[in-house]
């Protein structure tokens, strides 16, 4: 009976000890984990050009690096914002602006205006170690309620190559750790309070989290934002095909059509502009009506092949660099330049 009381007592206290380490780990990364509150305004599609509406998103993120000043979230979060505002554990909050985005593998590098000094980063770990089976859990915003905190496992992980290079462009790990509106953009860490994975997405019948959570890796993450970089232009685009240009009277068989500029962004003061009349050609839904861009400085955007070199060209650009867009606007060609930042 005594070594059975005892054998008791270990067990419970081992119990204790592991939850207690865990909230532990939680308390620590969790001042790394930032609301980010977004403004956004939309055309509302109904044939006027200076026709906007407002409207307000909340997401997550985590701060990164020494410096202090970098914030990675999701890209879907920030894209359309014409202001961010990021606000941390302890109340504090800082404008940031967007520095590098990928919409694709749906993540973005946001830059604080103030450097968080107060704030300890984020240690970001290396997501190609992980195993499917590996403990994970997540911290974000789930409906509003700040900071929630979400366990599960990996559940499996998906890749997809580009067409062009075949490098990656796509890695999510999926997971069964609750994930839901407000979530997105926010850290999955593993259980040494390491970032591996951006909260991205969900699977969904329903409309709720139904057990498939996605979020973009660590690894896919610094290859894009840290390491090649990716630009943030501040337009949304369609590509279109030789069809489409044929139907839009394009005068070459590719282009990309604008639908949208963000304000305060590099196209926005170059003088791009987005579509404003609502169009439904097969089951895509799209803005007419706004730029369409033919050439990047010598680049023709008539190809996917010439789409994916402009991007990388994009990416290329130094500070002070000067470039040249060609466009179709009501029918007629223009040219609009502008200095890299």
């Amino acid at each position: 009976m005594l070594k059975t009381f005892t054998l008791t007592i270990l067990l419970l206290s081992c119990l204790t000890s592991v939850a207690q380490s865990f909230a532990d780990l939680v308390a620590e990364v969790n001042q790394s984990v930032v609301t980010i509150q977004v403004l956004q305004k939309r055309n509302t599609g109904l044939g006027n050009p200076n026709g906007y509406t407002d409207d307000h998103g909340m997401g997550s993120g985590v701060l990164v690096g020494e410096k202090k000043i970098y914030i990675l979230t999701a890209a879907h979060v920030v894209a359309d914002a014409s202001k961010i505002q990021v606000v941390f554990a302890d109340g504090t909050s800082s404008e940031a602006t967007i520095r590098r985005i990928d919409q694709t593998a749906d993540v973005a590098l946001l830059q604080l205006t103030e450097v968080a000094a107060h704030i300890p980063p984020a240690k970001i770990g290396d997501s190609d170690a992980m195993r499917i089976g590996d403990d994970i859990f997540i911290i974000g915003n789930p409906l509003g309620l700040e900071h929630s905190v979400s366990r599960g496992i990996i559940s499996g992980k998906h890749v997809e190559k580009n067409e062009i290079n075949n490098n990656r462009s796509q890695e999510f790990f999926q997971t069964d750790a609750s994930i839901n509106k407000g979530n997105s953009g926010g850290p999955m860490f593993n259980m040494q309070g390491e970032v591996v994975g951006i909260v991205s997405s969900i699977l969904s019948f329903s409309g709720g989290f139904e057990g498939l959570g996605f979020a973009a890796t660590s690894s896919i993450t610094k290859e894009i934002l840290l390491q090649t970089g990716r630009i943030w232009f501040g337009t949304n685009v369609i590509p279109m095909s030789a069809e489409f240009c044929n139907i839009f009277n394009i005068p070459q068989e590719g282009a990309l059509m604008v639908q949208a500029v963000v304000e305060n962004s590099p196209a926005y003061f170059m003088g791009l502009k987005g579509g404003y009349v609502k169009m439904t050609i097969g089951k895509m839904e799209i803005l007419a009506g706004g730029d369409v861009i033919l050439q990047f400085d010598d680049i023709p955007l008539d190809s996917i092949e010439n789409i994916t070199r402009f991007y990388d060209y994009l990416n290329s650009m130094k500070s002070g660099q000067n470039y040249t867009v060609k466009i179709l606007r009501n029918g007629e060609i223009k040219h609009l330049s502008w200095r890299m930042q």
